[in-house]
């Protein structure tokens, strides 16, 4: 078996795959990419034309986008089940996780994260609107997901599933600010889930900043 997983480390989509390989034991070859890179290399493109993170390459199968190789992952590998079989239980993680990436990924990573934690360690600018703007939205996406949450320490009431891990990866990049941590205290189910997952070896061991 050759498995060959392109992404960038500091990528929280990169991450998410990392985390399932982790959770099914599987093992994987690292290219390290750079899609903010404007000379990434023809070889790259042909492999994902829009220019982004992750892409795995299995035997010679090729896919992008991380939905559908956490997918591919889950059903293809023995191990751990992250996706449940109830169709209910699979409708709701599937929203969970279309919920994080139309309207979490933006605030929570690209404007809080970014702005708060990233751009500094860069000695770059830190924009407060940016940081305004993000905790507020985020704090929408928190309410919707305490509302959705499980009662069990996941946020399905399947035990751990792809929703977690999807989740798990922005929160992580959220709450390494305070006002992350702040907005997110507000939320007794999520801060009982997040007290769970940020103890998971699979995340602690996927951290870029370790």
């Amino acid at each position: 078996m050759s498995l060959t997983l392109h992404g960038y480390r500091y990528s929280v989509y990169a991450r998410i795959v990392r985390m399932i390989c982790a959770e099914k034991a599987i093992g994987y070859r690292w290219v390290e990419v750079n899609p903010f890179a404007l000379d990434l290399p023809d070889s790259y493109l042909a492999l994902h034309p829009f220019r982004r993170v992750p892409v795995l390459e299995h035997d010679g199968f090729v896919i992008y986008e991380t939905v559908a190789i956490s997918r591919y992952l889950d059903e293809a590998f023995p191990g751990i089940s992250l996706q449940p079989s109830a169709p209910r239980d699979r409708a709701r993680l599937a929203q969970i996780i279309a919920i994080i990436d139309a309207y979490g990924y933006w605030p929570m990573v690209r404007q809080v994260f970014a702005h708060r934690v990233f751009r500094p360690s860069l000695g770059e600018p830190v924009d407060e609107e940016q940081v305004a703007a993000g905790i507020a939205a985020a704090r929408k996406v928190l309410a919707a997901l305490e509302a959705l949450a499980g009662e069990d320490g996941y946020l399905t009431d399947a035990g751990l599933s792809l929703a977690d891990l999807h989740a798990a990866a922005m929160i992580a990049y959220f709450t390494m600010a305070a006002e992350g941590q702040a907005a997110l205290s507000a939320y007794p189910r999520l801060t009982a889930w997040w007290d769970n997952m940020s103890r998971r070896p699979s995340l602690t061991d996927t951290d870029p900043f370790a």
